[in-house]
């Protein structure tokens, strides 16, 4: 369970949030309960993206609850567990909109090229969704979307349902592009996710301010 240092002295600009940060590593090493990600993939998100090197943010709420499902990035999957409605419908938008056909549910791939992958709350226990929404986690990654709005330019969030859109409060938005819809899950993907087209969206921003499109087949 270790934060790379770059990130780690990010936070560490802040004495009370390292403080914070502290606390909530330290209550997850002694907890005894079964808790998604594995710890060695907890900071996954940050440890595969570098500050330096983050071009797309995409924000989920907290980490898969399911045995073996979470790896550390939001919205991705192990390979060997069977791929959530959440990331189904995200594959079908990413079809419709770029026509690629993606099989692999880690996203990995996406991460290695710029897209921070991070949700709100960094960890859960096994089979109860949002049962650590009070150890505030949200003030750590909270204060890194702010970091990354406040010491870089043109990158594009991407906000999928009313928990992540709460997240432009921190969001500058005459330096960035922030792409808003409804979440992916079915309770409410054609309630504006599908037919969205974020994927085209981010790769045409990007383009357009000289850094290189993500693939998303990757």
């Amino acid at each position: 369970m270790k934060l790379n240092d770059g990130w780690l002295s990010i936070i560490k600009n802040d004495e009370k949030l390292y403080k914070k940060f502290s606390k909530i590593t330290t209550y997850i090493n002694s907890n005894k309960d079964i808790i998604y990600p594995s710890k060695e993939n907890i900071f996954k998100a940050f440890n595969l993206t570098d500050f330096n090197n983050v071009k797309v943010v995409i924000i989920g709420q907290d980490p898969y609850h399911g045995e073996g499902e979470a790896n550390g990035l939001a919205f991705s999957l192990n390979e060997e567990v069977n791929i959530t409605p959440s990331l189904r419908n995200i594959f079908k938008e990413l079809k419709d909109d770029l026509n690629i056909d993606r099989k692999s549910k880690d996203l990995s791939g996406w991460a290695k090229q710029g897209v921070l992958l991070i949700n709100s709350i960094l960890t859960v226990e096994k089979d109860k969704p949002m049962s650590h929404k009070n150890l505030g986690w949200q003030e750590i990654t909270d204060y890194i979307i702010k970091y990354i709005s406040d010491n870089k330019s043109n990158v594009v969030f991407i906000l999928w349902g009313r928990e992540s859109e709460e997240k432009k409060k921190f969001i500058d938005e005459n330096k960035h592009y922030v792409i808003i819809s409804s979440h992916p899950s079915p309770f409410s993907a054609r309630k504006g996710f599908f037919g969205s087209k974020p994927f085209s969206k981010t790769n045409n921003y990007l383009q357009k301010n000289n850094q290189s499109a993500i693939d998303w087949s990757l």
